[in-house]
């Protein structure tokens, strides 16, 4: 009975462990199916990826080059009330920081919006900070956006130091954030 007892036993180890294997070797992500070493999405600590876009006003905006400024680049759409809500806030923000190298980009995610809406939206609101478009949904897609607004505070070296997804933003913790990384920045 003791044999026939530890055979059972080394037969049921042995197939909890073949089942485990199988497990592993059917789950694991096909050979090009991950980001190869790479980050999944843009956070912090990660050098911001770079994008070129097209104002409302029809200027170009480079990322890369505004290096050496810090950059609070916030992804919002003009039917968003989390992304209206925090807008006046984020104007306060880069009017009191603009001399001190702040740079804020407001994307809008122009391919879940209209250059129309956003035009509106600008002008009702007194934004004077520049709206680049991502018309193609470029910068939403490299951003790895899942939800409106979310926003990257950048230092001035290119690198992330902070996301925020959702909204609105307070003023205060606009003020903070921004605040510290220029302070870095020095």
């Amino acid at each position: 009975m003791k044999l026939n007892q530890l055979i059972s036993t080394r037969l049921l180890y042995g197939f909890v462990l073949l089942a485990g294997l199988l497990w592993i070797w059917a789950s694991a992500a096909p050979e090009g199916g991950t980001t190869a070493g790479g980050i999944p999405a843009p956070q912090a600590g990660f050098l911001a990826p770079d994008f070129s876009l097209t104002t409302l006003d029809g200027a170009t905006v480079t990322l890369s080059e505004l290096r050496g400024q810090v950059v609070l680049l916030n992804i919002w759409a003009s039917w968003c009330p989390p992304c209206r809500a925090e807008m006046p806030a984020m104007q306060r923000v880069w009017e009191e920081y603009r001399e001190q190298g702040l740079v804020v980009l407001a994307v809008n995610s122009t391919s879940q919006d209209t250059v129309a809406d956003a035009q509106a939206f600008v002008a009702k609101n007194g934004l004077t900070f520049p709206i680049p478009l991502d018309m193609s949904g470029e910068v939403t897609r490299l951003y790895r956006v899942s939800s409106l607004p979310t926003s990257f505070f950048i230092g001035a070296d290119g690198v992330i130091r902070e996301v925020v997804i959702g909204g609105p933003m307070a003023e205060a913790l606009l003020l903070s954030r921004v605040e510290q990384i220029i302070k870095e920045a020095r």
